[in-house]
């Protein structure tokens, strides 16, 4: 039986998922995903993400893939899958790819944003997509500090309690940018991968620097002596949002014309 392999641009509001990856005690990204192919093709596929985002963080460009044996054109996915994904989940495109890509191992960066809405007020907009910074915040500080994420460094300092024992902790991180538009402060990092809560950690520590509690001192402190866990606090999931992956050759050209 041949199969072909489909991989998917997608966008979801992470709210009410636990997560990506399917779990035993609640709504998944992937569970979703993988009960929309079945509808559509009477197939039973595993999905794969490049990105296996946590409960509550979301997405605007998580990529992801499965093998079917139904003779269907890519694009005839986007439109299929919609139509049996709830609201929160929306396939962006659909592409054919060859057997041996991986969307995880051939991703070249990830991209992340986390949002502080930097008010003494809460925002009924925002409040699913944003943490709550109700003092001052010190943006050339903040700046600073990020500055000194940025190159390969060992980040066990803000791995999560779900890193696997015994990982690579080693990553690299490309830029990281601390912006502000209005009171919302946008914190946006590029990198080759992330560790488990590593963003929502450096998110923290940032915040942590911003209110004069911490000095990018102490952050370069945390890379020169690496301690598995010890960057605190570990910001709310609602701020984050995987923006993009980014891969040679991918999304193909043109398919992404014609999608």
């Amino acid at each position: 039986m041949h199969l072909t392999k489909i991989a998917l641009v997608l966008e979801y509001d992470g709210t009410r998922f636990h997560g990506f990856q399917l779990q035993p005690n609640g709504p998944t990204v992937q569970g979703e995903l993988e009960q929309a192919v079945a509808r559509f093709t009477g197939e039973r596929v595993r999905v794969m993400c490049a990105s296996r985002t946590d409960a509550g963080v979301h997405a605007a460009g998580q990529v992801a893939s499965f093998r079917a044996a139904a003779a269907y054109p890519a694009a005839t996915y986007v439109g299929a899958l919609n139509h049996f994904l709830p609201e929160d989940v929306s396939v962006l495109g659909a592409y054919e790819v060859a057997a041996g890509f991986s969307v995880q191992t051939a991703a070249r960066q990830r991209e992340y944003e986390y949002l502080v809405l930097n008010r003494t007020t809460s925002s009924p907009l925002l409040r699913y997509r944003a943490h709550v910074v109700p003092q001052s915040l010190d943006m050339a500080a903040m700046a600073a500090a990020a500055a000194a994420l940025v190159g390969e460094h060992d980040f066990a300092s803000f791995a999560g309690p779900l890193a696997p024992k015994g990982a690579d902790t080693r990553k690299r991180i490309d830029a990281f940018t601390v912006v502000r538009s209005g009171d919302v402060v946008v914190l946006r990092v590029w990198g080759n991968a992330f560790l488990h809560q590593q963003v929502r950690r450096m998110a923290g520590c940032l915040v942590q620097v911003g209110l004069g509690k911490m000095t990018a001192k102490d952050v370069e402190g945390l890379l020169e002596r690496p301690r598995r866990g010890t960057a605190q606090p570990t910001l709310p999931a609602r701020g984050l949002c995987l923006q993009a992956i980014r891969y040679e050759g991918f999304p193909p050209a043109k398919a992404q014309a014609a999608a």
